[in-house]
């Protein structure tokens, strides 16, 4: 009795069927590209870099490739792999090899860890901050030459691109290794920290007389913070003035978007400009 019972209930559907296995799929990989953790720096830093190679750079052993570094590569180094995708495709930048600077270990902290490194001078905000130097070295005398030596990379053609506080860090390095960059890529940078301070250290360099053998291109959000905004401005209208040698600018509000969003359209026209002298083809597309 009780076994009809129960078959008269499943029959009926008073009884809950047994829920199949969620399938697995494989996870999405981006193709070409690897992780790479480094050694723990004497100040106990865990960095770990996100590279993209490109397509021909298993085929072609005996090319060199230029190579933009990215910070905060844990959120914008694929970002810079769909605009690099785009722009190689319609070949108005030659193909070159993406690193994005990030950081190993579980579940890190991006706010506080990237706090420390990126700005140049103390923050307003709890935890250790105003690192940049430190950070530059690592850049200078660990990475690149990692990147240089694992990866045919080529050291006369280096972009250093970021935004925000990554912004505030790409000019904070022009503007203090001018030659060991020659491409800058500033999204929304953070000038108006410690009283527009990086706009005190360009006037300080402009007053050398000191070339910057370089090409740069920076952004501002036109519905991000006014006053934040206001210090990109500043910056922007300065930089005429400041007339730097030898350093090629171009500026860009971009309508519509707040401080993040500036993010993809910032990098696809900043690395077109930066890259503009190896552009395989220039003007209309042809047939």
């Amino acid at each position: 009795m009780k076994r009809l019972a129960l078959s008269l209930a499943l029959a009926l559907g008073a009884l809950p069927a047994l829920a199949a296995p969620a399938p697995v799929y494989p996870p999405h990989v981006v193709p070409r590209t690897q992780l790479r953790v480094l050694p723990p720096t004497p100040e106990g830093r865990h960095y770990q870099l996100h590279v993209h190679l490109p397509a021909s750079f298993a085929r072609e052993p005996q090319r060199r490739y230029p190579v933009l570094y990215v910070t905060d590569g844990y959120w914008d180094f694929t970002t810079f792999i769909n605009a690099y995708n785009s722009k190689v495709a319609d070949r108005v930048v030659p193909e070159f090899i993406i690193v994005g600077l990030g950081y190993a270990g579980d579940n890190p902290d991006y706010d506080m860890l990237r706090r420390w490194d990126l700005p140049p001078m103390k923050l307003p905000q709890p935890g250790d901050t105003g690192h940049a130097d430190k950070f530059l070295a690592t850049l200078e005398h660990e990475i690149i030459p990692l990147v240089e030596r694992d990866y045919r990379a080529d050291p006369a053609h280096r972009v250093l691109a970021g935004s925000s506080l990554g912004g505030l860090f790409t000019l904070y390095a022009m503007y203090t290794k001018p030659a060991l960059f020659q491409g800058y890529i500033a999204a929304s940078p953070a000038v108006n920290v410690a009283d527009d301070w990086i706009i005190r250290q360009a006037r300080a360099y402009a007053a050398t007389g000191k070339p910057i053998p370089a090409r740069l291109y920076v952004t501002g959000a036109e519905l991000e913070w006014p006053a934040y905004l206001a210090g990109i401005q500043r910056y922007m209208a300065l930089l005429p003035e400041l007339n730097h040698p030898g350093l090629v600018f171009e500026s860009r509000i971009i309508d519509g978007e707040r401080h993040s969003g500036t993010k993809p359209e910032s990098y696809a026209r900043g690395m077109k400009f930066v890259f503009a002298p190896l552009a395989p083809e220039t003007g209309p597309q042809k047939d």
